[in-house]
């Protein structure tokens, strides 16, 4: 089976600001490229913060309120420094959380949901920025048709990985959705085929209505 990799899912051509950027250049940057968010490099590129709107709108909340009608909880001190910051390194989230690009959507949705954040910037070995991958790149992988989806289930995992061990069981794919039928030998290879088909790209959900021709016990063949 082949996995989609952060590499093969990332933005490649990536928007970025230098440590030193002024504010208002951060703000006209994220506009012109239609961005929310872009990485903070240092002098080898390499990523050392995260830059969003909502970093910038710290200083707008900021602001005095002069009609005195909205009631603002007062700030945090690391709130009141980053608000009254005037360039990148100054109002960027660090440290930054980054994905290899050999990493695949599981270990870089892990990470996204983990630390909370939308977007990753992906660097090589030397920490140097290769792309960025956010949520909606990852779940790019759903959008796989399901004549693909059970293609790789029947060449690849019944019949190419299980063989002669699978040779009866049927998949079923609709909305990525697999539903697997027929029937095993025995009964613990049925969680096996469950978990190999749960891990294709592209799918939703696996129902199973394989049933055993034997049952597995300690005495049994398939037992010893």
């Amino acid at each position: 089976m082949h996995h989609r990799t952060v590499g093969d899912l990332m933005t490649r051509d990536v928007v970025r600001a230098r440590r030193d950027m002024p504010f208002k250049e951060i703000v006209r940057l994220l506009a012109e490229n239609h961005v929310t968010a872009v990485p903070v490099v240092d002098e080898l590129d390499r990523p050392i913060g995260l830059v969003s709107e909502a970093d910038l709108l710290r200083k707008s909340s900021d602001q005095t309120d002069l009609s005195g009608l909205t009631p603002i909880p007062h700030p945090e001190a690391w709130e009141r420094a980053k608000a009254e910051g005037a360039r990148a390194e100054e109002v960027m989230s660090a440290p930054c959380v980054c994905a290899r690009p050999e990493w695949t959507v599981v270990e870089a949705a892990r990470l996204m949901a983990v630390h909370d954040v939308k977007r990753l910037p992906v660097v090589d070995e030397a920490d140097h920025l290769q792309g960025i991958v956010s949520r909606g790149d990852l779940l790019r992988i759903f959008l796989r048709g399901d004549d693909a989806i059970h293609d790789e289930i029947t060449e690849d995992v019944l019949r190419t990985t299980l063989g002669p061990a699978a040779a009866d069981v049927t998949a079923e794919v609709l909305e990525g959705q697999v539903r697997l039928g027929g029937s095993v030998e025995t009964k613990t290879l049925i969680p096996v085929i469950e978990r190999l088909c749960q891990s294709v790209d592209g799918v939703v959900s696996v129902s199973q209505h394989i049933v055993s021709r034997s049952e597995d016990s300690p005495g049994s063949a398939a037992g010893r």
